[in-house]
């Protein structure tokens, strides 16, 4: 799901995340190579507040700062994980489990590469997403392309 250069960011920042009690989502890199944006995405156990954020950027930045990832300029965006929040390791599978996703594979499983509906869990290397209202899919998790809760607003509470 992550690519080499995302995967080397992603372990830098990691057991500082730890140590200041915020959980790195997912981390992606985006836009031109001349001028790229490291987006990284949080979450802590009570919620990300705007003050939560800022602390965030500061020490991202100064370890971007540190590694100096691309030659030249590069943008750095850290956010909450949103409504459509990134699925990417085993036991985020495993948490939501229960919720609606969207599920992107690399390659084909049943003759198709896209999956839409409940989450039931990861279990033996595998996510399992009953789709389209009945079909249960065991989908091998090192097939995943891109995997998201699908975020939905009950606007009748």
């Amino acid at each position: 799901m992550l690519t080499a250069k995302e995967k080397s960011l992603l372990s830098a920042l990691e057991p500082r995340a730890a140590s200041e009690g915020v959980e790195i989502v997912t981390l992606e890199i985006v836009g031109s190579k001349k001028a790229p944006t490291i987006r990284v995405y949080i979450d802590a156990a009570g919620g990300i507040s705007f003050d939560e954020l800022a602390r965030t950027q500061a020490w991202v930045g100064g370890v971007m700062d540190e590694l100096d990832p691309f030659p030249g300029a590069y943008m750095l965006e850290v956010s909450s994980p949103g409504i459509d929040r990134p699925l990417r390791t085993p036991e985020h599978f495993a948490r939501f489990a229960g919720e609606t996703v969207t599920v992107k594979t690399t390659g084909p499983i049943d003759g198709r590469s896209s999956f839409t509906g409940e989450l039931l869990g990861f279990e033996d290397g595998c996510v399992i997403v009953a789709a389209d209202g009945a079909d249960t899919f065991r989908i091998p998790y090192d097939n995943i392309k891109k995997a998201r809760v699908k975020g939905t607003i009950d606007f009748s509470a």
